[in-house]
C-alpha cells in the first residue's frame, strides 16, 4: 500500500495503526498479530504498572484513559477492545464515536441492548465493528459447517455440546473474573465460542429451560460454576450444552455433536479440534490434518490461538475485500442466546 488514504474526520497513512485497550492477558495475543500487519502505537490500562510493562515490551505509547488515548493519537486507525467483558460497549462506542474502527474481543457485550448499541453506533458513524471469534478457523469447525450448508447430514435432529473445562482461584484472585458485573458468566466469558458456533451451525433458539449452580469452591466469585442447559432450536433441534470450570486439575473436554437423519459428526477434543467420530450416508471422509494448539497462558489453558486468521481477515475487511470474519449481527445473536439461557436459569 502507498501513499495516504482518508477515513472519516481522520487521514492515515498506508500503514495500519492500532490501539489496545486493556493489557490483560489475550492483549499479548494482539499485539504479537498487530506486528505482521500493522504497528501497535499505543495501549492503555487503568492500571499503570500494566500498562508501562506492555508498552515497553512492545514499543507503544502509554495510557490510562481511552478518552485521552483517542484525542492524543489522531492517526489510530484501529482499537482492540481487551478489557473486561463488562466494559466491552461502553469502550467500543466510545471508541466508534471518535471515528474509529473496532476489533472487540469476545463476548461482545454482556446485554443485548448494550450489543444493539454497539451496531447502530458503529452504523451511524460509518465505521467498522469487528468481533474476535476464533474458533471458526478450526478445521473440523469448518469442516462441519459445509457439511451443514451442503445438506450433507440432511435434517438435524438433535445436538450435544460439553465444555468441561477448569479454572483454578488463581484464575479469579484479585480480577474482573468472577464478577456479575464485569465477567457476566461462564457462558460469556469461558464459553461464549461455542454459543456462537450454535447459532453458526444450526440457528436460533425455540425454548430453553436451563439450571445453573455456584457450588462455593471459589473465593471472589459470584457467578455459576457449572450448568445444564436444554434447547428446541427454530429448526425444530433438540439439544444440550452441560457446563462446568469444576474439571479436575485441567480442561477435560470442549465438544460438539450434532444428530442428521443422513448422518453424525462429533468435533471433540479440549478446544473443538478433532473430528472424534464422523458418519454419513454418502460416505464422505474427513481430510486429516493436525490438531490446532490452544492459547496458553501458563495455570491454564484458552480456546484456540486463530488470531492470525482473525488479523489476517480484519485486513480484508477493512479493504472491502472477502473475508470470514462474522456479521456484527452473529455477535448480537450470540448475546441475546446467552441472555436468554441467563433469563431461564435456575439456581
Amino acid at each position: 500500500m502507498q501513499g495516504l488514504f482518508l477515513w472519516g474526520l481522520f487521514t492515515f497513512d498506508a500503514m495500519y495503526k492500532f490501539a489496545i485497550v486493556g493489557c490483560g492477558r489475550i492483549a499479548a495475543r494482539h499485539a504479537e498479530q498487530i506486528a505482521a500487519v500493522g504497528k501497535l502505537v499505543a495501549v492503555c490500562d487503568v492500571v499503570i504498572e500494566k500498562a508501562n510493562s506492555f508498552a515497553e515490551k512492545f514499543g507503544a505509547n502509554v495510557y490510562t484513559s481511552l478518552d485521552e488515548l483517542l484525542e492524543m493519537e489522531k492517526d489510530v486507525s484501529i482499537i482492540c477492545v481487551c478489557t473486561p467483558n463488562g466494559l466491552h460497549a461502553e469502550h467500543s462506542i466510545k471508541s466508534l464515536q471518535n471515528g474509529r474502527h473496532v476489533l472487540c474481543e469476545k463476548p461482545l457485550c454482556l446485554t443485548s441492548s448494550a450489543a444493539w448499541s454497539m451496531m447502530d453506533t458503529a452504523h451511524f458513524f460509518r465505521r467498522k465493528l469487528f468481533i474476535v471469534k476464533q474458533n471458526r478457523y478450526n478445521e473440523p469447525v469448518v469442516f462441519v459447517k459445509k457439511l451443514l450448508e451442503e445438506n450433507k447430514l440432511g435434517q438435524i435432529l438433535s445436538f450435544q455440546i460439553n465444555c468441561f473445562w477448569n479454572r483454578p482461584q488463581q484464575y479469579y484472585t484479585g480480577d474482573w473474573r468472577g464478577t456479575k458485573e464485569l465477567d457476566g458468566g461462564l457462558l460469556y466469558t469461558q464459553f461464549s465460542h461455542f454459543i456462537d458456533l450454535l447459532y453458526w451451525f444450526l440457528g436460533d433458539i425455540e425454548t430453553v429451560a436451563a439450571h445453573a449452580k455456584n457450588n462455593g469452591l471459589r473465593e471472589h466469585f459470584s457467578i455459576e460454576d457449572t450448568g445444564a442447559v436444554l434447547l428446541q432450536m427454530k429448526n425444530g433441534a433438540l439439544g444440550t450444552i452441560n457446563y462446568t470450570v469444576n474439571s479436575f486439575e485441567k480442561n477435560s473436554e470442549g465438544s460438539f455433536a450434532i444428530f442428521g437423519e443422513k448422518g453424525s459428526v462429533k468435533i471433540g477434543g479440549q478446544y473443538l479440534n478433532t473430528i472424534e467420530w464422523f458418519h454419513t450416508e454418502d460416505k464422505i471422509s474427513y481430510p486429516e490434518q493436525e490438531a490446532g494448539k490452544p492459547n496458553d497462558y501458563g495455570f491454564y489453558t484458552g480456546s484456540m490461538s486463530n488470531h492470525h486468521r482473525v488479523y489476517e481477515d480484519l485486513i480484508k475487511a477493512l479493504e472491502n475485500q472477502k473475508n470470514n470474519l462474522p456479521e456484527i449481527r452473529e455477535a448480537v445473536k450470540t448475546v441475546e442466546m446467552i441472555e436468554k439461557i441467563y433469563k431461564c436459569s435456575v439456581d
